[in-house]
């Protein structure tokens, strides 16, 4: 063991400045046994580490390698397992639990002696030891004849001390004098010993020899301290004079710092001196104009504004501390608060005579349209007044606001800082300047929309040639009058009375029957309908175009000078009042939630307060529109769907557009209930059972929906409500064509579909509907079937006996009877046969499909044109049939000899001749 603890002295530690003092052969607990070495070092430079380190012998080799170190401060227990019995095992707890086995139970103890000893020294016990002997304990405290490994070893470690080269050169010169010191020790030191004891005798003579010398130094050294006292006198004196220098000097730094603090608080008072004049002076120009200031010219409103942003600055500036406790400030504050009362007292009362003035300047002395028309008629007793009307149309226009905004807009800066000053007078100038442009607005609208109104009635009157009894004053009164307009013109607007009692008469009452059923659902095609419609279009049209700019104009003005377009406002205490508009806090005894309005929804509120008859006057002129002609809900339908469009663009949030919105739900319920009502009206026709049917009023109808609705709808917005219409108007006309087709009596059903159909299919092929292709293709399927069932219906009279002898013979055919066995059957003889061709010689042929010629003229109707249609159809069916008869009497009677008394060439004579004569 000695051994190897040199070596690993020599090969691990010593390059590493480091000393080996215990050393223990180990092995892992529980695990394959590879053994290493714990040892325990101390480094040679200070301050002094001790360390734990693991050393194991490499496997390529015998040489021996670091692992692993912990320092012995983080070593927190050391748990020899049993103190009573020898067993090798042991823990070591640093930052977790490291189990060994010892080689030996001594090598065990000896390392955890050695670990103690350190631990004693350098930790100051901070290690704990368990299961450890107290022996083992004890016996390692140090004794004073020996020390222990930690302490005299360590210690002998420290003393000890290497020859220099000049030592060794002196030890082995006396060596050499004494050739037997190797060999007698004992001799050697004996003679060392005399030779010491004669050099302590010379030196103990040498000492007496210089006693003379030693007084003498002694008579020196006390001369010296004499000196020295007397220089310890000088020093106390410069002392003391040093002392009262410094106390001088003393008194005099702290007269200096006195007078640089002195300077300090001046400087520092002067700027808080500076800093209140600079922020809280107000000039006397500012302060005149704050309280004389004229808020009419153009130089005093600027000076006014100036002088309110100098106040609003000095009432705002953030005092520091302990300036709101000094007089000055507190009069400065006191004389900008009665400035600042004052002012925003002589603000809104100026602003409030402006409101009024203007309002008075706006409506004094002024004529509504409806009141000069009235006073006009009045003013010629039994003068016609439609001709009053025509004489004095007013234009539909509304008065324009500009310039009051423009002289109000002056005001728009002081309206800010009344709003940051004085949020009351603000709230109650907004209020006033809501309740005056209330009043305005809605008497210029009311007025404006009266005109709409009676521009709308005179279009249809005129197209009428009737004329007003008596010009319509209230809503009421003019839908009344439009009404019994309607019902003395003979024109029916969406009144289904009349439509239950249509009834079809005949082909040449076939217009008039489709005219009074447009008349009945406003799908007249006449010149005059259409330019009734164009006018009311451009009327409607003229009305959302001046509402437009005058509720953009508006709202705009009122952003800019209200200030209400920056940031949110209205504090937790605000409620909203009854006009509308915020107000301060709620009254003593009430409890209400607080609200937290965004400033555009106060310019909603404002907005919706100042033209709250807009949209009830948007809807009388639609209800009124609508009750004239249920089609120009669509006109409608497109102009309102621009205009909010429009609007959206502009601004989504805004009065107009949220208005507009509104009023556009009202106008396509007003266009779902035109549909409705088409609907409705197919739903009752009835037809007469003496006349033939001919193209249904309704299917035409359709058709001329479909033209108006298509020039109405073109580039529109709302294309998808008209598609959805087309779907709905299209799936009606289908299922009441057909129940009318089923119901008829005089006219075939076959024709009936065929024309309609063919009226339907020929109007969407000319149209191009998209969304209707799919009914499109219907229609013509619908028409082709029924045509060829027709035609084929029709043939069967003609060649009537023929037709049932083949019919048989097919029939016998189709029961199992071979073809050619056939003509042996009694009833289908060859005898039989030649009798039935017989009655079909050419003339007679020619004089049956001269009749059928003649029936299918009387069961078509003229406006489809298609008698020649059917006629060729007729023409290719019968060469068909032809061609049947003739193969099958080829087949079943071969060889006999039989044929027809007339050819095809002499059919296609037939039929171009009996066309020609026709």
């Amino acid at each position: 063991m000695t051994a190897i603890k040199h070596a690993l002295q020599r090969d691990i530690f010593t390059p590493n400045d480091e000393r080996l003092l215990s050393i223990v052969n180990v092995c892992k607990a529980g695990k394959k046994k590879k053994n290493c070495f714990l040892c325990a070092t101390v480094t040679t430079e200070r301050p002094v580490q001790v360390r734990v380190v693991k050393v194991k012998k490499s496997d390529k080799g015998d040489f021996y390698k670091r692992q692993m170190a912990w320092e012995l401060r983080d070593l927190a227990e050391v748990d020899a397992k049993d103190a009573s019995k020898e067993n090798p095992e042991f823990d070591l707890h640093f930052e977790k639990v490291y189990r060994w086995v010892a080689s030996s139970t001594a090598e065990k103890n000896s390392f955890i002696s050695c670990i103690w000893k350190l631990n004693q020294r350098y930790l100051r016990k901070k290690v704990e030891f368990v299961n450890v002997s107290s022996q083992l304990l004890e016996e390692s405290v140090p004794s004073g004849e020996s020390q222990s490994v930690a302490g005299g070893d360590e210690d002998a470690l420290d003393d000890y001390q290497e020859l220099n080269a000049r030592e060794e050169q002196d030890i082995e010169g006396m060596m050499e004098v004494c050739e037997y010191a190797i060999s007698n020790a004992e001799a050697f030191a004996e003679k060392l010993s005399r030779e010491l004891q004669v050099l302590d005798g010379a030196n103990i003579q040498s000492i007496m020899a210089s006693e003379k010398q030693v007084n003498i130094l002694m008579q020196l050294l006390d001369e010296a301290l004499s000196e020295v006292d007397t220089i310890e006198g000088k020093l106390s004196s410069y002392e003391e004079m040093l002392q009262s220098v410094k106390e001088q000097m003393d008194q005099i730094s702290q007269s200096n710092r006195l007078i640089q603090i002195s300077n300090t608080n001046n400087g520092k008072l002067l700027d808080e001196i500076q800093f209140l004049v600079n922020y809280m002076d107000l000039s006397k120009g500012h302060i005149r104009a704050l309280q004389d200031g004229d808020l009419s010219s153009p130089k005093g409103i600027e000076a006014c504004i100036n002088a309110s942003e100098a106040l609003l600055q000095c009432m705002n500036v953030a005092l520091r501390p302990g300036h709101e406790k000094l007089m000055a400030v507190k009069q400065q504050q006191h004389l900008f608060t009665e400035l600042r009362d004052t002012f925003a007292r002589r603000l809104t009362n100026h602003l409030n005579n402006v409101f009024v003035h203007q309002f008075n300047h706006f409506s004094h002395f002024k004529m509504t349209i409806p009141q000069f028309y009235r006073s006009s008629c009045m003013s010629l007793p039994g003068h016609d007044q439609s001709s009053t009307l025509s004489q004095h149309t007013a234009e539909l226009t509304l008065p324009k606001h500009s310039p009051l905004h423009r002289d109000l807009l002056r005001y728009a800066k002081l309206m800010e800082w009344l709003k940051n000053t004085q949020r009351e007078k603000y709230d109650g100038l907004s209020r006033t300047y809501v309740d005056y442009m209330t009043r305005l607005y809605e008497r210029e609208i009311k007025d404006f929309f009266e005109v709409a109104k009676i521009k709308m009635a005179g279009t249809t009157k005129e197209g009428k040639g009737n004329k007003f009894a008596t010009l319509p004053r209230k809503e009421s009164a003019l839908k009344q009058e439009t009404e019994s307009l309607h019902g003395s013109s003979g024109k029916l607007t969406g009144s289904t009375s009349s439509l239950n009692k249509l009834t079809v008469q005949g082909s040449s009452s076939r217009r008039s029957q489709s005219s009074s059923l447009l008349d009945m659902g406003n799908m007249s095609a006449s010149d005059l309908d259409v330019a009734d419609r164009t006018k009311f279009d451009k009327i409607f049209e003229q009305v959302l175009s001046e509402l437009e700019p005058l509720c953009l104009a508006e709202q705009d003005f009122i952003s800019k000078f209200f200030k209400l377009q920056q940031h949110p406002t209205l504090a937790q205490g605000e409620v909203e009042s009854d006009g509308g508009l915020p107000s301060r806090q709620p009254p003593p005894g009430e409890h209400r939630h607080s609200m937290s309005l965004t400033e555009k929804d106060m310019v909603r509120l404002m907005m919706n307060k100042i033209f709250q008859s807009i949209e009830t006057e948007l809807n009388s002129l639609i209800a009124l529109g609508d009750k004239i002609d249920s089609f120009h809900s669509l006109y409608m339908l497109v102009k309102m769907s621009h205009h909010v469009w429009t609007a959206q663009n502009v601004d989504p949030a805004s009065y107009l557009s949220t208005t507009l919105g509104n009023v556009l739900v009202t106008v396509k319920r007003n266009f779902d209930k035109c549909i409705s009502g088409q609907i409705r009206q197919m739903e009752e026709v009835k037809i007469s059972k003496k006349s033939k049917v001919g193209i249904l009023p309704f299917v035409t109808g359709f058709e001329e929906f479909a033209e108006l609705a298509e020039t109405i709808f073109r580039n529109a917005e709302r294309r998808g409500d008209l598609d959805k219409a087309y779907v709905k108007l299209i799936r009606a006309v289908f299922m009441n064509v057909e129940k009318v087709a089923n119901e008829s009596q005089k006219t075939p059903r076959d024709v009936v579909m065929m024309e309609n159909f063919h009226h339907i299919f020929s109007t969407q092929s000319r149209l191009k509907i998209s969304c209707l292709e799919t009914e499109r293709r219907e229609a013509k399927h619908k028409y082709t079937d029924h045509l060829q069932s027709y035609v084929i219906n029709s043939l069967g009279q003609p060649l009537e006996k023929l037709n049932h002898f083949f019919e048989g013979v097919e029939a016998r055919v189709a029961q199992g009877v071979r073809e050619e066995e056939v003509s042996y059957q009694l009833a289908f003889n060859k005898q039989e046969l030649r009798k039935v061709i017989k009655e079909y010689p050419g003339k007679e042929v020619k004089k049956g499909l001269d009749n059928l010629y003649k029936k299918v003229d009387k069961h078509l109707c003229e406006e489809e044109s298609l008698l020649q249609v059917v006629w060729h159809s007729m023409q290719d069916e019968f060469i068909r049939q032809y061609k049947h008869f003739e193969g099958l009497i080829g087949r079943c009677y071969p060889g006999s000899g039989i044929t027809m008394e007339f050819t095809i060439g002499d059919m296609l004579e037939y039929f171009s001749s009996i066309a020609q004569s026709h």
